[in-house]
């Protein structure tokens, strides 16, 4: 029996290992907030004293919470989206570093957005 052993282990190259330019910093907050529809009354919006921002939907099961500074008595936590469950199916909540990129909450927020349907 014999062995191929150039296909055995590890192997790349230097292209590969070469570093990539990953999207980085927590960008603007209004990329998320523009994924809201404009002027449907569905949510409802707030900007606290401490310049968090809080929206709601209509319902009261959607949240999604922007914390610039962090969360007062949390660890690491700038936004916090929560879906709240049925009698049958639990809930969910989703919390991103305040260095977390705008643009991937933006992206989290209009898919969680895109699969509502109203009752």
């Amino acid at each position: 029996m014999t062995v191929e052993l150039s296909s055995a282990g590890f192997r790349t190259t230097t292209e590969r290992l070469r570093l990539h330019d990953w999207l980085l910093g927590p960008g603007q907050a209004t990329e998320v907030i523009d994924t809201f529809p404009a002027a449907n009354g569905d949510f409802h919006f707030i900007v606290d004293d401490r310049a968090d921002t809080h929206i709601a939907s209509a319902d009261g099961r959607f949240y999604l919470g922007h914390f610039p500074n962090g969360r007062p008595g949390a660890e690491r936590e700038g936004w916090v989206l929560a879906v709240t469950g049925t009698a049958r199916t639990p809930g969910y909540r989703v919390v991103f570093d305040p260095d977390t990129p705008a643009h991937l909450v933006a992206r989290t927020v209009s898919e969680v957005l895109a699969t509502a349907k109203r009752l």
